[in-house]
Order: C-alpha cells, then structure tokens, then sequence
C-alpha cells in the first residue's frame, strides 16, 4: 500500500456552494467535476465532499434518508461515477462525508422503527420510556438546543436526537445496524470511492444504562445556548463500545487497496487530543482524526504546541489530520483576525505554518483565496441553530456562501440563477480569476509545492524550540531539517540565530548577521548547518 493520505492534502468541497451546472442556485457534481482542474492545480491529493445523499436538507445533507442514493438537488450515481473518474484522471482522491451516527426521520428505517416496539426495526434507533413524572430518560442536551430527546405518541416512547429532533440517533448496541451501516460503506468502497471522513466518529454508541451527566468539570463562560457545554457529555458520546465498531469499519476498509478514513472528533480541548489518539492508534482503527482543537478561537504558541505534543505522547503510532477552516466554523482568517496586521498577512502566515504541521493537512474551499467570513443578516439563515438563536448565535451559514470564480460575472461564476445563500462584494473581491501572481492562491501553490518537495516537512518528526509567546517555533526532520519560526502576534519580534542558517522557500522575515526579524505575522522557514539554536534578541 502506498498510504497517499499519511502526508497528503485534502481539499473539503461542500457541495452546495462550488459550483451550480443548472441554474436552480444549488451547488452539485457536474459542477464540482467542471472546477476540479482548479484542486488539480493547487496541489491538493484529495477531494472530501460534504453530504451529497438523498436528504430533506434540513441540517444541509447531514440528515440522510437513503445511504445509497444521490440526493437529485445534486444530481445522480452517474454524475458520481463520471466525478470519480474525473478526479482518478487528474490523480485526485475522493473521500465522502458519511453520517452514520443518526439518520434523517424520514428514512425507511427510522419510519419502520417508530410504528410500534415490536417490528423488525424497533430496536434501531435509540427508545426509552419517559421517567415516572413524564420527563425525557436522561438529562442530555442536543448540539441545535433543548432536551437531546424528542416524544413520540405513536410509540409513547422517547427517541434521542443529539442534533435536530429530525435527526434521530441510531442504535449502535444492535449488531443489525452495525451490518446494515457496513453494508452502505461497502455499497460506495465498491463504487470507486478512496475512503471516507466520517461524521460525529465518537457520537455512534450511547450508554446503554441511560445514565445521566454529571455537571461539566469545570465550567466554563458559555452563552445560555450552550447548554451542551454545561455538562460533562459522558454518557452520551466517547463509549468505550464505540472503539469496537471503529474495528469492524476498519476491518472492512482493509479489504480494498488503499482507502483511508479521518474521523471527525466531536470534542473540545485536551480531551479532543486524547480521542484523536485513542481512535488512530494502532493498524485496526482510524487512519487518522481530526478534532475542533484548531478551529476554534484560541490562537496561541501554547495551543498549538499543545495540541501537537498532545497528539505525539498520547498516540505515538498514530496519524493526525490538522485543519484551520471547516464548514462548521468561521473561517479563520476572520476569526483570528485580532491578531492580524492584515487579512492577507494572516492568511500567508497559517497557510504556512498549517503546510509545516506533521500529519494530513486538510483546505476548506476558499481558504486558498484568504476567503472571509460572510457578514449574514437574519433574512438570509439557512442554518438551523442560527435561526433558533438568532442573534446570540451567528450560525454556520457565514462560511458556506458560494466559491467565487469570475468577479465579473453574475454570482461570481457559481450560479446563473439565484444563489441558495448571497454572493457579496467583500467575497467577491477574492475571486480565483483576480488571484494572479503574488496572490493568496499562488502563495498556497508555492506553499503546497514547498511541503511536498521537502522531505522533513513531508516526514520528519517535530522537535519544538522553547520560546516566549507569542513566538511559535519547531524542528522538522533530521539529516535534512527545517526549523520553521511564526510570530502569532501583529508586533515585530527579533531573534538570534546562534548558528549558520538560511533561509528558504517562502518567507515573511529577513535574516541578517545572525538576527532573524520578523514582522507582525512574519514567518521563515530556516536551513540549518549544524543544530540551530534561538533565542529572543
């Protein structure tokens, strides 16, 4: 096996938003195959496609009412299979979103499984009897807000939704869902597909006694929403039995040549770390997994070193996969822009220092233009918890606008018609036709190129130099090693180099006599000649 995906880069496409081949202002796969030059291009390895699975789109895809059906907003199995030829023949790999820890209310198993607690699907999805006052079993909360639990007359039972009431959680203790959800991953792996990233990947299995969660360890400063927060979420995710399945996947996936799975890691914090380890170690789980751990606010040395050591001593046989964007937070150049001189400097800074990070590096469509967050009115929602909590919460809907492609044209080149979420100028003003030289996207180019040249960025191990913050600095590799320096800070900040070294590839710094400056937001990558030291001037 080749193992592509151990230093690979991989390009996330939501579906709904890169490009719309019908006019109806809905992404779909004719228009992520029209664009797919355009990853070529950049260097990426892989493509990962948000849901594209026959769904009511009430949470955008991720409420599945059929594993083994293209949900026509996007298309059809045929436009699939000519995406997946499309990539293979621009040596691209395909990995899918899969939903597997809950479906849509509206698949047949869910339909089957409510109509009485004798059928062949009662036991499918996750039942319990109100307690004796009428209340729900367990005091867990749902990620969208309110209890995680929703009454059902026709069964006078409750059911458990960690997500919309419409999402309801599957039964992972029943050996037959187990099967029937291996079967659907088989159903694409036989399609062609390179591997999976896989939703929720600590959500599958509840705690089979219902018992409640205790108070959340320490509490932090949530907003009232956040009432998930609040609790230490035990009981209702990260079960040991959960490793269990993750074997059977993985037992499934070694019967094809090369596929790989991430697994999305729905924690926070140190315990992320712990899970990611926990869930890669070995050669019978994950490949690899990714957590919120960097897509979040926090924008530190200590964090970031953190969560790197973090990784290294709690899974030293496992894989990471880092990310700074996602379709589920605001994209980050926004969001750590108070520690920015500029947008564009913030954004040359983290591509750099994301392109040094040991493990899978993972892109968020539109990061390779310094993409912003979109500034969204109430009007415009789409996303469910933002409209819930309007306007405490802002919602998911800001980083999911449209690809921009031509500044000119009407909705930037993603849609003739009207666009599912709007098309605005700060937006456009980033479009991939206005991306020339000395552009955010030649600098992920370079940057991509520079990573995949260099064998201690590519392989070497990290080595972290101890100084003050807002300094971030580590070693990569050995014989051929590269220390890679990031000032987190929009103040210049000076340093010594205490041993012969030069600079190379792309740099926001200058090394002269020995003192390495750094501008706000400068960065370098430095050659050494010998066992390079730092130190603050």
């Amino acid at each position: 096996m080749s193992e592509w995906w151990r230093d690979a880069v991989i390009y996330q496409i939501y579906p709904r938003s890169y490009q719309d081949s019908t006019g109806d202002g809905v992404g779909d796969l004719a228009g992520i195959t029209r664009r797919l030059p355009h990853v070529a291009e950049l260097g990426a390895d892989c493509i990962w496609l948000s849901p594209i699975f026959q769904s009511p789109q009430a949470d955008m895809g991720y409420d599945v009412s059929d594993y083994l059906a293209v949900d026509p907003l996007f298309g059809t199995l045929e436009d699939f299979d000519r995406l997946i030829l499309t990539a293979h023949d621009l040596g691209l790999k395909v990995i899918t979103d899969q939903v597997l820890s809950h479906t849509s209310d509206q698949h047949a198993w869910f339909k089957a499984s409510r109509k009485d607690r004798t059928n062949d699907f009662a036991d499918w999805y996750v039942w319990a009897d109100p307690l004796p006052d009428g209340s729900p079993p367990t005091n867990w909360h749902s990620h969208f807000g309110g209890p995680a639990w929703e009454f059902d007359p026709q069964r006078g039972q409750y059911y458990l939704h960690n997500f919309l009431a419409s999402q309801p959680d599957l039964n992972f203790h029943n050996p037959a869902v187990q099967d029937a959800i291996l079967e659907t991953a088989k159903f694409w792996l036989d399609r062609g597909l390179d591997g999976f990233r896989l939703d929720t990947v600590n959500y599958y299995v509840h705690d089979k006694q219902l018992r409640s969660n205790p108070p959340a360890q320490t509490r932090p400063q949530v907003m009232a929403t956040d009432l998930y927060g609040m609790q230490d979420n035990i009981y209702n995710k990260t079960r040991p039995e959960n490793v269990a399945f993750l074997e059977r996947l993985r037992a499934l996936t070694d019967q094809y040549d090369d596929i790989m799975m991430v697994g999305e890691v729905g924690e926070m914090g140190r315990r992320s770390i712990e899970i990611m380890g926990e869930y890669t170690k070995g050669s019978d789980r994950l490949h690899m997994a990714y957590s919120f751990a960097m897509l979040g606010p926090d924008f530190t040395a200590e964090h970031f070193r953190d969560c790197i050591e973090g990784f290294q001593q709690g899974a030293p046989d496992g894989h990471p996969y880092w990310s700074f964007s996602n379709h589920d937070v605001p994209r980050h150049v926004s969001r750590w822009e108070e520690y920015a001189t500029s947008h564009d400097a913030m954004a040359r800074m983290t591509c750099a220092m994301l392109m040094a990070f040991e493990g899978t590096i993972g892109i968020y469509q539109g990061e390779e233009l310094g993409q912003l967050e979109t500034v969204m009115e109430y009007h415009e929602l789409t996303d469910p918890p933002a409209i819930r909590f309007w306007p405490g919460v802002k919602g998911r809907d800001g980083c999911r606008t449209p690809m921009v492609w031509e500044a000119d044209a009407p909705n930037a080149g993603f849609t003739d018609g009207v666009p599912w979420l709007p098309v605005k100028p700060p937006q456009i003003s980033r479009a991939v036709d206005q991306q020339g030289e000395g552009s955010i996207l030649a600098f992920y180019k370079d940057a991509i190129a520079f990573r995949k040249a260099s064998p201690a960025l590519r392989h070497g191990a990290t080595e972290f130099l101890n100084l003050p913050e807002p300094l971030l600095a580590f070693r990569r590799g050995t014989d051929e090693a590269l220390t890679c320096v990031f000032n987190l800070s929009p103040e210049p900040m000076t340093l010594t180099v205490e041993v012969n070294a030069r600079m190379t590839g792309a740099a926001a710094a200058t090394l002269e006599g020995g003192v390495l400056s750094l501008p706000g937001n400068g960065f370098a990558y430095l050659e050494e000649a010998g066992a390079l030291s730092l130190r603050t001037a």
